[in-house]
């Protein structure tokens, strides 16, 4: 069996989407059941259980954006940087091996070149490197509080009693997929009038569940892994891609810089970034091109009823 924690959240209901179309055995673990945002109670439920695997992909994300976690700070914290590590540590005392979903909202541009940021490089939108949304920050500290680097499995430093991950760290990047979602990329899109142009890595949600879930499947080495589609896309190649498929038509506006879009429409600066993607490639787990990516979900949409 499969535990999936944050089962009714946009990347959590597409986890239960994914196995029910496979007939794989799951349990969405609720709060209710079982207070998993504590200690004892989650490592006496997987001691109890002894599920083959377990999913998180409970967060604090903000509603409608970001920009509502600046004033839920608290919050914002302890679902995004404390809690990971009670998941870490409840599984570490059950012998249960388990995935993260994290975010690739720490980094901001691109690695010196122009090439996309790769697991090994520290974040440069965090709290420790700079001027950054409370939202990455706390991923950030999330993924630091757990411990995971990209060097030799001999000198990693201690984790509880072993030296190396238990887990996967998946970073996803901006979800989008063909159904209409506030929380879908292309949905916001969709709806807002004026955009900021931007350069950034995607993940298509459903490709990053079939890719996470085959980390576990093919039993790759554990570790961070960036699961984002192939390749980069700008804002302003989706509004056409968005337009060509007759999805909407109307005609946008851009704001002409990124201080611009700051003092009329946003609270906190948002990290645009794009990810390198070839560690999960050398691992076998390949995904759409992010253009194709894109177009694919824009000719199967779905409107909300």
């Amino acid at each position: 069996m499969i535990i999936i924690l944050g089962a009714t959240g946009y990347v959590g209901s597409a986890y239960c989407q994914y196995f029910e179309s496979r007939n794989i055995s799951y349990a969405a673990l609720s709060r209710k059941d079982v207070d998993y945002t504590q200690l004892k109670p989650l490592s006496g439920f997987l001691k109890k259980i002894r599920p083959e695997f377990l999913i998180n992909a409970a967060g604090y994300t903000g509603k409608p954006n970001v920009d509502a976690c600046e004033d839920h700070k608290a919050e914002c914290l302890a679902g995004n940087a404390v809690f990971p590590g009670t998941v870490q540590e409840a599984c570490r005392q059950a012998g249960v091996r388990w995935g993260h979903v994290s975010s690739g909202c720490i980094y901001s541009g691109t690695r010196p070149g122009g090439g996309g940021f790769r697991e090994d490089d520290p974040p440069n939108f965090s709290f420790r490197q700079n001027h950054c949304s409370f939202y990455s920050g706390t991923k950030a500290l999330g993924e630091e509080a757990l411990g995971y680097r990209e060097i030799p499995a001999e000198d990693r430093p201690l984790w509880g009693h072993d030296s190396s991950p238990n887990g996967y760290i998946w970073r996803l990047r901006i979800p989008f997929d063909h159904h209409e979602n506030p929380r879908n990329y292309l949905t916001k899109l969709i709806r807002y009038q004026k955009l900021l142009e931007a350069t950034n890595s995607l993940s298509q949600l459903h490709e990053f569940v079939a890719a996470t879930f085959e980390c576990w499947e093919k039993r790759i080495p554990m570790g961070i892994y960036n699961v984002t589609n192939p390749g980069r896309v700008t804002t302003s190649e989706v509004v056409d891609l968005i337009r060509k498929t007759g999805v909407c038509t109307k005609n946008y506006e851009f704001f002409d810089n990124e201080d611009d879009f700051m003092a009329k429409a946003a609270r906190a600066p948002r990290s645009n970034c794009v990810l390198d993607t070839s560690k999960l490639e050398r691992a076998g787990i390949r995904m759409t091109e992010v253009h194709e990516a894109v177009e694919q979900s824009l000719r199967r949409w779905v409107p909300a009823s």
